[in-house]
């Protein structure tokens, strides 16, 4: 029983109530657009300047935000990590719009597949919440789940004005610095639901280019009966290329058939048997399925039986449905006289047929008497194109985490399966794909069992905001306290149970570590590197390392600074006493130890040159030496250490 609540009728409330049911359009956020209630009103004012033009209140600082430089870096954990020192894979716990700035240099179209699951509009917590001003120290606040002052992070609930505009501002940097990260033939997958749909895609059409739009994946994931109308069980999966025509140059997406596997590896025993005898291949294969049971699926191959220095394969019909063909004459190649035509026509114009021919395409028969056939391989029909549903129970995929962590520590993960066959369809073998909002880590789960199933070399970047999880959780109660925390363990576990489920496969070289790399400020308290001006920033001497921070900090925020990539082999060295890192075989040398003495930058100077060969024509070795400005024993060593490097041919000398 409702409760009478004492207040008096809200008479502009009633009013914008019957307002909406008027002229739902005129609403726009719960807003009354004045505009478009006079369009609808019947007073017109002329625009001329008047363009289909997508916007959102705050979309121009949302751009500002995207090119607005990080002042974070990123800090090792080898402790969180797993075989660190061959790992290839990266597992980067921070807000992503600060991570995907910090990952411009090192892999600036490096990238071949993006893979995303964003945060749904849901009307709960939004925890995404961008600073212009300083999104370092927002993330800081975030990881807390605080703001400054203590209270809760904004919820983007639906009585928000800025309902779908917080949204799209969250998203629009994101997806602008992603798309930087893409080689040119990269790709990007988004899955959303209903509610921010259309905008995700209106978004991706300004950022990628609606031309680059490939197409939307509906994903049916299992029947509800809640839902008042129809069941809202249906999500989708936004692709879109980089450059499509880059893309489509590596030939269509193809989902393999089953039931092949045996028919050709019969084919490439008897190819190794009797080489170029295809009589004697064509004989051993009717014989092959004469043997078969009827009931066995390859059996449906039997037509497959002919052979050529091609392949496998059977004579289809050559002639068209179409009657716009102009018609034309087939000469047989040994009586020389035109063969038989079909009663509809030949499948295509005359200069593709006599393409066909030269090509060995066609299958003639004894003489012109015969209509020919168009030869059809087993492996142009052992695959066949992805339909754009996908239908997989959503319940598999947390029955999936709840098996490997015993415990359902995790809402609504996406299906590994799933991922692993678009990432399948994108050609990756060798490839790095990255997910900005990692969640309970299913690409890499994804990526691991695809690279085991193929002998892969798939790399990923795992990016994703320590969350905390609720302390009333599942997950919380089982000890994971954040979701990265979910997201490594997960992966812990599914490369291990990867392996122990396939004793009789050699995945000796299988990859499932991961490094760790976790947000934070700069190590440096003030980066001011003037490299036009070596000399005097050598001499700049300040104290401006963090004192928390230890060398390996400082050293993978100097790799950052180079653009190198982060699973780069280090090796470490002591020379001359002193601890020396060599990345990249002498290509950058870092010393961050103190009491550096002339001889200690000769001896670094004497590696160098054994490591890094002399380039004749511009008269310099192309190595990089960076020192700490505090490192030297006094000024007259910085001073000596520029001249004696030079002396070696070192091109470039920087201190931090």
């Amino acid at each position: 029983m409702n409760k009478l609540d004492g207040k008096s009728l809200d008479i502009v409330s009633e009013n914008v109530t019957k307002l909406k049911e008027l002229f739902p359009e005129v609403f726009s956020e719960g807003k009354i657009d004045f505009d478009k209630l006079q369009e609808e009103l019947g007073a017109f004012t002329d625009k001329e300047n008047e363009r289909y033009n997508f916007t959102w209140n705050g979309k121009q600082e949302a751009k500002r935000i995207a090119q607005t430089p990080s002042t974070g870096t990123l800090r090792p954990s080898k402790e969180d990590s797993k075989n660190w020192d061959t790992t290839q894979n990266l597992y980067i716990e921070g807000d992503n719009l600060e991570v995907l700035k910090l990952l411009q240099k090192s892999y600036h179209k490096q990238v071949k597949m993006i893979y995303i699951d964003p945060p749904y509009n849901t009307g709960k917590d939004f925890v995404y919440k961008d600073n212009f001003k300083d999104n370092i120290k927002n993330y800081m606040e975030q990881t807390g789940q605080v703001d400054s002052e203590g209270n809760r992070l904004s919820t983007n609930s639906d009585t928000n004005g800025r309902y779908h505009s917080d949204w799209l501002s969250m998203m629009y940097p994101r997806l602008k610095l992603a798309r930087n990260l893409l080689k040119d033939d990269g790709v990007i997958f988004i899955s959303i639901d209903d509610s921010e749909s259309t905008n995700l895609k209106n978004i991706c059409n300004e950022i990628f280019g609606e031309p680059n739009f490939i197409i939307t994946l509906s994903w049916e994931k299992g029947r509800k009966n809640d839902s008042t109308f129809f069941s809202e069980t249906v999500e989708y999966i936004h692709i879109y290329a980089k450059n499509k025509e880059f893309l489509a140059k590596q030939g269509p997406w193809r989902e393999k058939k089953t039931g092949l596997d045996n028919v050709l590896a019969k084919y490439d025993e008897l190819k190794l048997k009797y080489k170029d005898n295809h009589i004697e291949i064509e004989s051993k294969m009717k014989e092959f399925y004469t043997s078969m049971d009827e009931k066995n699926p390859d059996k449906k191959l039997k037509h497959f039986f002919r052979s050529d220095s091609t392949g496998l394969y059977f004579g289809a019909d050559i002639s068209s449905a179409s009657t716009s063909i102009p018609d034309y004459d087939i000469i047989h190649p040994i009586t020389k006289k035109a063969v038989k035509k079909p009663s509809r026509g030949w499948g295509c114009t005359e200069p593709v047929m006599i393409q066909r021919m030269n090509d060995n395409r066609v299958l003639f028969g004894e003489d012109e008497s015969t209509i020919p056939l168009k030869k059809s391989y087993l492996t142009e029909v052992d695959s066949i194109v992805k339909t754009p549903v996908i239908y997989k129970d959503g319940r598999a995929a947390s029955l999936v985490v709840k098996q490997l962590l015993q415990k359902s520590v995790f809402e609504n993960p996406k299906d590994h399966n799933v991922l692993s066959d678009l990432i399948k369809y994108v050609k990756t073998d060798n490839e790095i794909i990255l997910d900005f909002f990692s969640g309970s880590a299913t690409t890499a789960h994804a990526i691991i069992k695809l690279n085991s199933e193929d002998d892969g070399n798939r790399k990923y970047i795992c990016v994703q905001l320590p969350e905390a999880t609720d302390e009333k959780s599942e997950a919380y109660k089982a000890g994971y306290k954040n979701i990265c925390e979910i997201g490594k363990e997960r992966i812990r576990r599914a490369g291990e149970k990867i392996i122990a489920n396939n004793p009789d496969k050699d995945l000796s070289n299988l990859d499932i570590g991961f490094k760790v790399y976790k947000l934070d400020s700069s190590n440096i308290k003030e980066w001011d590197s003037d490299f036009d001006n070596l000399e005097a920033n050598l001499l700049d001497s300040v104290d401006n390392i963090k004192s928390d921070r230890t060398s390996e900090d400082l050293l993978y925020e100097i790799l950052l600074k180079y653009g190198l990539d982060l699973t780069l082999p280090i090796e470490e060295k002591t020379i001359a006493g002193k601890t020396v890192y060599n990345i990249g075989f002498g290509a950058l040398v870092v010393c961050l130890d103190d009491a550096i003495t002339i001889e200690v930058v000769e001896a670094i100077a004497e590696f160098i040159k054994e490591q890094v060969v002399y380039d004749e024509e511009k008269k310099k070795r192309h190595a990089r030496v960076v020192f700490k400005d505090k490192s030297f024993t006094d000024t007259n060593v910085k001073t000596n250490a520029i001249q004696v490097l030079k002396q070696y041919d070192i091109d470039e000398v920087v201190s931090i």
